[in-house]
């Protein structure tokens, strides 16, 4: 199911910002000398298909990708416009770093990007955890959103070995 955001309802947080400040936390966009690291990560802690969406937004100009990093180290990331214009996603935390706003931070940085690039509302792609999205940015739910835009998305074929 996809879900969709209101943009300009939108603002910064003062108060998670200086919340991932103070757990030591960087947002910020990626740079292209940082492809290979970050995708390698994303590969391994969530899969082939995230690696690639996440290839293609680091190429974009600007980068479409934020990184959360803490002591010069991966902890995070987030894309947008990789799918499709105007889409949210893919993103992730390490799940040793989970619970601490890293992931609301992320979502926050893309999703004002997009407010910034123009557009009015965002959609957001095949929702797994949909409650953390209706609270933290009021994502609501586009009927007759499923199959979305991964419908027909080639598998990897079974391994013959």
């Amino acid at each position: 199911m996809d879900y969709l955001v209101n943009l300009s309802l939108l603002k910064p947080d003062p108060a998670l910002d200086e919340r991932m400040h103070k757990a030591g936390v960087t947002i910020r966009r990626a740079l292209a000398p940082e492809l290979e690291l970050v995708t390698t990560w994303v590969r391994k802690t969530f899969g082939a298909g995230w690696s690639s969406e996440t290839a293609v937004a680091i190429m974009r100009q600007p980068p479409t990708c934020f990184l959360a990093t803490r002591d010069e180290k991966l902890i995070g990331f987030s894309c947008h416009e990789s799918i499709a214009r105007g889409f949210f996603g893919p993103t992730g935390v390490d799940k040793a770093a989970r619970g601490g706003g890293i992931g609301h931070a992320l979502l926050l940085a893309s999703l004002l990007d997009l407010k910034t690039m123009g557009y009015g509302y965002a959609i957001i792609g095949d929702v797994g955890p949909s409650e953390f999205y209706e609270r933290t940015v009021g994502a609501t739910m586009i009927p007759n959103s499923e199959p979305g835009i991964y419908a027909g998305l080639l598998k990897s074929p079974p391994s013959h070995e």
